[in-house]
């Protein structure tokens, strides 16, 4: 284990004598002075972001992931919270400058291709009443689907750059616009090839589970380009899911993930890793505490709460990463797995966990020791971390962007 990745947490655990400043047991809430407390720093970042607006409005990146579109997600966001139409507004003129680079073909993914900006623009539009906007991005997403469908290309299936990342589009699509806009039938298609494609590639290789995915010749298990992300997405898919999907191809890959954890509760990033190092959200048990608490909603099988569980106790052990606080490989990405667990237990442990990893992400500046080639975007820099800060306000609805529904 290297802990050159991570400092030492510095927090009591829960309970303990000052808790009560962080979470109000009685209401199983955020205390309402720290509550103030997020609302305060969150004004002060986003403030900052804008100071800096002309290094994140021209630097050619149209993407939710590192780019403007992901701080159009923060705006509307942050708008919609607070109250505040002219970040609404802004949100609307930036996803019409990211929109207008659709060029079709390739980029199909929410996170990385042209299709996060369009796919949120649709639901932004839409929302704002611009309904012939939102029904032209609609068309545009949709109009995706054969290359997505094609069998004979080399496109991937993980979510950054492969079939996963348009499922979620879809997915997006339809769980934020009514009525849904884009067909079961088309969800259906791509669950089916993504199954198909985990199969023969698992069966090629033998492995002792149904469904396995190659990325760069890199067996990846995490959140961003392996397994574990491709299984969260497909069962946030689940009303489209047959039930042979989810008995004979789901359940035994995520028994599969189970069985191959490192002794210490953490997830390799790729299979026959060797180096329990990593506790990002993009590898490791960030993005699979996630996973195995929808997995036991599902399946109701304790062991998959186990596991989330003991994803959490790593977390909260070595989760305060060098690498700053943005939410791909932050401090306030890992700070979603006690939103989750907070979701899923109503244990306040988890919400005083989540307060605690704030705390760290709004006072502890000079120890986020290096800094992000986009340090003001939505996964790298701090629009992720004022994300975050905005959902600990609201802990029971809080969603990880563009990874879960």
């Amino acid at each position: 284990m290297n802990n050159r990745r991570f400092y030492d947490n510095p927090f009591d655990d829960y309970p303990n004598e000052t808790a009560e400043a962080v979470v109000n047991a009685l209401t199983n809430e955020i205390n309402e002075d720290y509550k103030r407390t997020i609302k305060i720093a969150t004004k002060g970042l986003i403030a900052r972001m804008e100071g800096y607006k002309g290094d994140w409005m021209h630097n050619g990146d149209y993407s939710v992931y590192t780019g403007l579109a992901g701080i159009a997600y923060l705006f509307y966001k942050y708008g919609k919270c607070f109250n505040e139409p002219h970040y609404i507004n802004d949100a609307v003129k930036l996803l019409r400058i990211c929109t207008d680079k659709f060029r079709g073909k390739g980029e199909i993914t929410f996170l990385t291709g042209i299709v996060g900006p369009v796919a949120l623009g649709a639901v932004v539009f839409h929302s704002e009443g611009y309904s012939d906007e939102a029904q032209n991005m609609i068309s545009k997403v949709k109009s995706l689907q054969s290359v997505v469908l094609n069998e004979n290309s080399d496109l991937p299936d993980e979510l950054l750059y492969g079939r996963a990342g348009y499922l979620f589009s879809l997915l997006f699509l339809n769980s934020n616009i009514s009525p849904a806009p884009i067909e079961s039938d088309l969800i259906k298609q791509v669950i089916a090839l993504i199954i198909k494609s985990g199969n023969l590639y698992s069966a090629s290789k033998k492995y002792e589970t149904p469904l396995m995915y190659v990325w760069h010749r890199t067996e990846y298990i995490g959140g961003a380009h392996g397994l574990g992300g491709i299984l969260y997405i497909l069962l946030q898919a689940r009303q489209y899911l047959t039930e042979t999907q989810l008995q004979k191809d789901i359940k035994p890959a995520l028994d599969f993930l189970q069985n191959i954890r490192y002794v210490s509760g953490n997830f390799p990033p790729s299979i026959g890793s060797q180096t329990d190092k990593l506790v990002h959200w993009c590898h490791g048990a960030p993005g699979m505490t996630m996973l195995f608490c929808l997995a036991y909603e599902i399946y109701e099988d304790e062991d998959y709460l186990k596991t989330a569980v003991e994803c959490g106790e790593v977390i909260w052990s070595r989760g305060l990463l060098k690498k700053g606080r943005g939410i791909c490989h932050g401090v306030a990405g890992n700070a979603y797995t006690f939103l989750s667990l907070f979701q899923q237990t109503k244990n306040i442990k988890y919400l005083y966990r989540a307060g605690k990893f704030a705390d760290w992400c709004m006072n502890h500046e000079a120890r986020h020791s290096r800094s992000p080639d986009r340090p003001f975007s939505l996964f790298e820099g701090i629009a992720g971390t004022i994300y975050f800060l905005i959902d600990l306000q609201h802990p029971l609805s809080a969603k990880f962007p563009a990874y879960s529904i």
